[in-house]
């Protein structure tokens, strides 16, 4: 009984009331701030060094769908480039994970791009099926984070199911394989209408260091809209939570 308690004491209060006021470490490599625009050998030097060419160049930027959080540039220029540990960077628009220079701006939702029928049908529930699509369990424990009694998203009638006729929508992590190509459609096809799709994690949203090798199949990505992508490598509980959230219409 004291073991316990001591215990209880030692870990303090790990339930999280408030799930979009929550401030993370500085460690935490959330959403970059250019602060100012490297010179174009500082430009060229950051691009071929980026492993999953994140940097763009003209306009210079960094595409959050395409960066890993390495923080390797940030190393390589620390006085121009530094990651915060802002969180909330999920958006439905795959336009704003670019970062531009020279520009402090939170990343938000597109509100014209909110489909009427989700707030409508699944502003109170909202059930889903994660599919691993040849993930590395990263964001898939993450995911798994999500429901526990830290995060609790349950709280919020969000919850993952087993079975694709039981849900509202899929999420897909990895960066869909050749063999998980048609296991994702079939999932897909298996869930109701209205459905929606949501890519958490660098590897879903954009192949990550993936992208481009044969043993990929991002087809199916081509044939329908993306309701909400989570960045992140591997994406945050909080991140995928207020990304749902906002998408929902629940955050104030």
């Amino acid at each position: 009984m004291f073991k316990e308690l001591k215990i209880i004491k030692q870990h303090g209060k790990q339930f999280v009331p408030d799930l979009t006021a929550v401030e993370l470490t500085p460690l935490f490599r959330g959403r970059p701030v250019i602060s100012s625009l490297p010179d174009n050998k500082e430009i060229e030097r950051v691009v071929r060094f980026c492993p999953t060419r994140a940097i763009l160049p003209e306009p210079f930027g960094i595409d959050l769908g395409k960066c890993v959080f390495c923080k390797e540039c940030q190393f390589m220029l620390p006085d121009k480039i530094v990651f915060t540990n802002d969180y909330k960077i999920a958006t439905n628009d795959r336009k704003r994970l670019v970062v531009q220079g020279g520009v402090d701006k939170t990343i938000e939702l597109n509100p014209d791009l909110v489909r009427r029928e989700i707030r409508k049908y699944f502003k109170n529930s909202l059930k889903l099926r994660q599919i691993s699509a040849a993930g590395d369990n990263s964001c898939e424990m993450e995911l798994n984070a999500s429901g526990n009694v830290n995060f609790d998203m349950g709280r919020y009638g969000i919850e993952f199911v087993a079975s694709p006729r039981h849900a509202d929508g899929i999420v897909i992590t990895g960066p869909i394989s050749e063999n998980m190509a048609e296991a994702t459609q079939i999932c897909y096809d298996a869930t109701p209408d209205p459905k929606i799709i949501i890519l958490v994690g660098t590897d879903a949203i954009s192949g990550g260091i993936f992208e481009g090798s044969q043993a990929v199949n991002r087809s199916f990505l081509d044939k329908y809209p993306v309701d909400l992508y989570v960045p992140g490598n591997p994406a945050h509980p909080l991140t995928f939570i207020n990304g749902i959230l906002s998408m929902l219409g629940k955050k104030k």
